[in-house]
């Protein structure tokens, strides 16, 4: 029997990406006003990233390859998007899940050996296909990388953007999901100095957030 090509739905909010924080105006005039206090400028300095590689995720799963194989394809192309960043990543389902509607498992990724359980859940068949099958999967951590951040920051501001800065990003960590990391960073526009006030950062199922 042909093997069912798995269709992606993914569970999750809509997430509005901030562009800059806003700031108060000073209370009062006069020459008593007092001057904001500085703030500590960040270390580590993001330069534009290379984009994306173009085509499929490589490898992609045989003619023959079993339901959990295409499942486990999906989550691998997931976990990409996750990491907004190319890197070594592998996954793992259960070799008997099937594509009966209802089925609930768990599956494991791994993005360059920060390894990511994802509850999966198998939904119905597809209305335009018997051989596609929906699912829903929610990761239970969320990883975070340098690039993805980087990505992400010169993708919101294109060209007003000089450079970020942040503190200390690794090439790759797992984060909470949907919640402030204890990652920052701040965009310097193009023309004006660093003012060392950061915003953090949050790892998203659809890739890195700064708000």
């Amino acid at each position: 029997m042909k093997s069912k090509i798995v269709s992606v739905l993914i569970a999750g909010s809509m997430c509005l990406v901030a562009t800059g924080c806003g700031g108060g105006k000073s209370s009062g005039g006069g020459g008593g006003a007092k001057p904001k206090p500085a703030g500590t400028v960040l270390p580590q300095r993001l330069d534009k990233p290379p984009a994306m590689p173009d085509g499929e995720l490589k490898p992609s799963p045989a003619a023959g390859a079993s339901f959990s194989e295409n499942l486990a394809y999906e989550l691998r192309r997931k976990t990409q998007d996750m990491a907004g960043a190319p890197g070594e990543i592998t996954a793992e389902c259960p070799t008997d899940v099937g594509s009966k509607s209802g089925t609930k498992v768990t599956c494991k990724t791994t993005y360059e050996g920060l390894e990511v359980e994802w509850d999966v859940s198998i939904g119905d068949k597809s209305a335009f296909s018997d051989n596609l099958v929906q699912y829903k999967a929610t990761p239970r951590q969320g990883i975070l990388t340098r690039d993805g951040v980087a990505r992400l920051l010169y993708g919101n501001y294109r060209d007003s953007i000089d450079y970020a800065l942040c503190n200390d990003i690794p090439k790759a960590v797992l984060a909470p999901l949907d919640t402030q990391s204890t990652y920052a960073c701040e965009v310097v526009s193009k023309g004006q100095k660093p003012v060392g006030f950061p915003q953090p950062v949050r790892a998203t199922d659809s890739g890195p957030r700064y708000y």
